[in-house]
C-alpha cells in the first residue's frame, strides 16, 4: 500500500435524521458544512479545529476524525506514519444535526482519498458499512455520504442504503438551541417495548413520509406524527417539545432533529412565527451531492467558519 503526496479535502454536510417517524431509518442532508483537509505526515498526529467545537474539540488522536481515519487505514491495509488534520467546523456540536456523523464520513473519506488505490480497496458500499459501524447506526452517516433524503437500514452484512430526490415544496427550516443534548442520553430515555398500536401508527407515517418528502409536501404534517421516540425524549428537552408543538400547531411538519435538541421544520414557517429569544432560525437548502472530496488543502474561503449562505 502507498500513500499519495500532497494534501486531500472534504466537504461534508450536516443531516438531520429520524424525520419523525423514521426512527433509526430515514435522514436527509443539509446544506451546512464541515470542511477538513489532511496530509501524511513523517509522524503523529496533529488536528487543528476553527468553529465550532474550537478549544473544546481534542487535537490528537483522539479526535473523531482521526479515530475514523485510523479505523478506514486498518480496513485499507496499514496505518502511515503519521496525518496532520485541519478541521473548520460550521456544524453544532451535540444539537442533532449529525456533527459526529460528518467527522466520521470525513476521516472515512480522507484516509480512502490518501491511498494511491484507495477506492478500489474501500469502494463506497464498504465505506457506508464502515461509517455506520463506527457511528453505531447508519441513518446519519448515510445522507452525508450520499446526499439528498436517504433510508438506510442493516443487514447481517452491515449497513445499505439508498438515496432519493426531495420534491420541490420540502422547505427545511432548523431552530438551533444554545443547549447541548447527548445521544447516548435521548436513547436512555427510551423504553424497552412500545405499545403495538403506536408501532402499527408510526410504520405506517413512516411510509406515507417517504411519498410526502418525494412527491406529495402537502401530506408532511400527517406524515411526521411519530409514538416511538419523540414523547419519550420530551422530559429531557421541555423546551424543544414545546416549539415542535406550537410549530405544529400552526400547520408546519416539524420534528426533533435527530436526538435533538434542534427542531427541524420541513414546510415553510409562517413569517410572523416567533420561536422566542433561545433559538437560532437558519433556513438551508437540501444538499444533493453529499460528501465532496479534492485534492488539496483548504481555501481562504473553505477556511471561514462561518456558515456562508444560512439564512436567519
Amino acid at each position: 500500500m502507498t500513500f499519495t503526496a500532497g494534501p486531500v479535502r472534504v466537504r461534508v454536510p450536516a443531516t438531520s435524521a429520524n424525520l419523525g417517524p423514521g426512527f433509526d431509518a430515514l435522514g436527509l442532508a443539509l446544506g451546512l458544512y464541515d470542511d477538513v483537509a489532511a496530509e501524511v505526515t513523517p509522524g503523529g498526529v496533529r488536528v487543528t479545529v476553527a468553529g465550532e467545537g474550537a478549544g473544546e474539540l481534542p487535537e490528537g488522536e483522539r479526535h473523531l476524525v482521526a479515530t475514523a481515519m485510523r479505523a478506514a487505514f486498518d480496513v485499507l491495509g496499514g496505518q502511515p506514519p503519521g496525518v496532520a488534520l485541519e478541521c473548520v467546523n460550521r456544524i453544532p456540536q451535540a444539537r442533532g444535526l449529525g456533527s459526529s456523523s460528518a467527522a466520521i464520513v470525513a476521516g472515512v473519506l480522507l484516509a480512502r482519498a490518501l491511498v494511491t488505490d484507495g477506492a478500489e480497496r474501500l469502494d463506497d458500499d464498504a465505506a457506508l458499512r464502515l461509517a455506520a459501524e463506527i457511528e453505531g447506526h447508519p441513518d446519519n452517516v448515510a445522507p452525508c455520504l450520499r446526499g439528498g433524503f436517504t433510508i438506510a437500514w442493516t443487514e447481517p452484512s452491515g449497513a445499505r442504503a439508498v438515496s432519493l430526490a426531495a420534491a420541490d415544496g420540502v422547505r427545511p427550516t432548523v431552530f438551533v438551541p444554545a443547549e447541548r443534548g447527548l445521544t447516548a442520553a435521548a436513547r436512555a430515555a427510551l423504553p424497552a417495548t412500545v405499545p403495538h398500536p403506536d408501532a402499527a401508527l408510526t410504520a405506517g407515517r413512516a411510509a406515507l413520509l417517504v411519498h410526502a418528502l418525494t412527491a406529495a409536501p402537502g401530506l408532511l404534517l400527517p406524515a411526521t406524527v411519530d409514538r416511538l421516540h419523540q414523547d419519550y425524549r420530551a422530559a429531557g428537552m421541555p423546551g424543544t417539545a414545546a416549539l415542535v408543538s406550537a410549530l405544529r400547531a400552526t400547520g408546519v411538519a416539524a420534528v426533533v432533529s435527530g436526538a435533538g435538541p434542534t427542531v427541524l421544520a420541513l414546510t415553510e414557517v409562517p413569517a410572523g412565527f416567533d420561536p422566542g429569544t433561545d433559538w437560532q432560525l437558519w433556513q438551508l437548502p437540501i444538499d444533493v451531492s453529499g460528501a465532496r472530496v479534492a485534492r488539496g488543502r483548504l481555501g481562504h474561503a473553505e477556511r471561514d467558519p462561518v456558515a456562508a449562505g444560512r439564512k436567519s
